[in-house]
């Protein structure tokens, strides 16, 4: 066996002939000043060296080491130019990135970054901190040209980042919902419900529009085309959230029916807001009266450009809290309560216009018994609002969302008890009207009666008390499964072990319903594909799946 090579090391006299070192320490190669090559490290021999000078160089045999001096000290600093240039580059990428990603979070045209953001920074830096300062933001780039093209990236890697997390879950559950854009194109909207880690994540998926007709085979064929362009498995999908319209839960074409073709395992259930919003849609036809007529006040003024700068000018003088009306849209269910608000809010600003512009609707402010009615659907509406707010967010699940439904049904009817024993605290702008005006109770307290309860009954009919079921899931050491649970006797056996103990008793005291029973999963390895394999409760791992992944609105 040969010996091993002999590594050469370098001399500073080698710099008489021209040559520096460069590489690592302990495997130096020599690189010529002059040319800037770079040989191996077994030329770092002086015959070698001097052998490159007069082949390469020859007009430079005779020069003083002084003038291989300089040229080494010009070569370095070309290396250090390159090293500080590459940092800048890469540090004013990152700028133009989260200058971008603002630029994108605040709504704001890409133009503005070059306009206004870059400009203001160079101003201040040049104020606080000095020229010098400025110098460094030259390189940063922030045109229109530039901001769209990070945000798409920008856009693109959180798309991937959310794909990849769904194929590495064992199951995904989706919200799927279709909505009119400003422009009046239709739009299908996909969130998915996925775990990652030791949580279960809830993130937006994507948005597509339609090109044509909403039906279910328009939205599945976007969905579909979705899926396969992501390489995304149906079959691991295990929930369907949606409202209840003919177009997604239809039986022969409806999107909910072509999913499960492709995907058996996926339960649908029914959006909770929009059963909500369905359930508090029906009143009197007095109270949808008032509604319509408030409707048209405010398009009178709001809608109409000269009479909406005329109202704010006179909010302006006559000190009002608002300097205009809200245009109320059936899309969003929150508008209604906030119109409804800032119309009562507004109401003498309101009657002081009409009567200059001797509007027709001037009759409606006039008539107390009619405000009166506005003044309930307001405090009604406010708090139909903060319902429908407190059923959104990511850390809702179906049993938080049922509790919260279930107590606002439940002060539906203490709210109609105290009406019907004249009381009306309840409904503070409403009280307001009824002592200012002096009006008699039995004007407005059987239509609100009839209202309160009228809700209650809807409520009742869209939210039954087989809406929830597997309490087990949500406090396994508190509730006891059912018979309408319908689990097996190795299923309770499996539940029994698992309540057994107390490390995870405690645990579920700190987290979430979902990051529990993903814990869980991970503790007992459940993504393992076996059945047969002794894990507590791996018999029920399917409910838990059900129930825990299924999206709530």
């Amino acid at each position: 066996m040969g010996s091993k090579a002999k590594r050469q090391k370098y001399d500073d006299i080698y710099i008489n002939l021209g040559f520096t070192s460069t590489g690592p320490t302990n495997y130096p190669q020599p690189q010529c000043v002059i040319c800037k090559e770079v040989l191996a490290n077994d030329s770092l021999r002086p015959a070698k060296l001097r052998r490159h000078l007069t082949t390469k160089h020859r007009e430079l045999v005779e020069k003083p080491p002084e003038f291989f001096k300089r040229k080494l000290q010009m070569l370095q600093g070309e290396k250090r130019m390159i090293l500080d240039f590459s940092a800048t580059n890469s540090k004013a990428t990152e700028a133009s990135y989260r200058g971008a990603l603002r630029i994108a979070k605040a709504g704001k045209p890409h133009s503005i970054g070059e306009t206004f953001a870059l400009p203001f920074a160079k101003e201040m830096c040049a104020i606080m901190i000095g020229e010098a300062a400025v110098a460094k933001l030259h390189p940063i780039p922030l045109s229109d040209n530039t901001v769209a093209p990070r945000i798409s990236d920008m856009a693109l890697d959180v798309k991937d980042q959310v794909i990849d997390a769904i194929k590495e879950s064992k199951v995904f559950a989706l919200q799927i919902d279709e909505s009119t854009d400003v422009a009046s194109c239709a739009q299908v909207l996909v969130y998915v419900r996925y775990r990652e880690c030791l949580d279960v994540k809830e993130e937006f998926l994507f948005c597509r529009p339609l090109p044509a007709r909403a039906t279910g085979e328009e939205m599945f064929t976007i969905m579909n085309d979705f899926m396969r362009e992501n390489d995304i498995d149906w079959t691991r999908c295990c929930g369907i959230c949606s409202d209840g319209a003919r177009a997604m839960t239809g039986h022969q074409s409806g999107l909910i029916t072509r999913i499960q073709q492709v995907a058996p395992a996926a339960v649908w259930s029914h959006c909770i807001i929009h059963r909500q919003a369905l359930a508090a849609k029906k009143m009197p036809e007095q109270l949808r009266t008032v509604l319509n007529e408030a409707v048209l006040i405010v398009n009178f003024i709001k809608a109409r450009a000269l009479n909406s700068r005329l109202f704010s000018i006179m909010c302006e003088e006559m000190g009002a809290h608002y300097r205009g009306l809200l245009l109320h849209t059936e899309v969003s269910w929150l508008s209604r309560g906030k119109v409804l608000t800032r119309l009562c809010e507004l109401c003498e600003e309101i009657l002081l216009f009409l009567a200059d512009a001797k509007s027709s609707l001037l009759q409606h402010m006039e008539d107390m018994n009619w405000v009166a009615k506005l003044a309930y659907l307001a405090d009604i509406f406010d708090r139909m609002n903060m319902l429908n707010a407190s059923l959104q967010g990511k850390e809702c699940n179906v049993y938080v969302a049922n509790e919260r439904v279930t107590a606002f049904r439940n002060k539906l009817d203490l709210w109609a008890t105290c009406v019907d024993q004249g009381s009306l605290e309840m409904f503070s702008t409403l009280e307001d009207v009824m002592t200012r005006a002096d009006l008699p109770l039995d004007t407005i307290l059987p239509v609100i009666s009839e209202h309160l309860r009228g809700m209650c009954r809807q409520f009742g009919e869209y939210f039954t008390e087989d809406t929830v079921k597997h309490e087990w899931i949500r406090n396994p050491f508190l509730f006891n499964p059912t018979p309408s649970d319908g689990l097996s006797i190795h299923e309770k056996e499996a539940l029994t072990d698992l309540t057994a103990d107390r490390e995870l008793q405690q645990k579920i005291t700190r987290v979430s319903i979902g990051s529990f029973w993903a814990q869980l999963f991970k503790k007992f390895n459940l993504d393992q594909n076996d059945p047969d394999l002794e894990i507590p409760c791996f018999a029920i791992q399917d409910h838990l799946i059900q129930i825990t992944f299924m999206p709530v609105f």
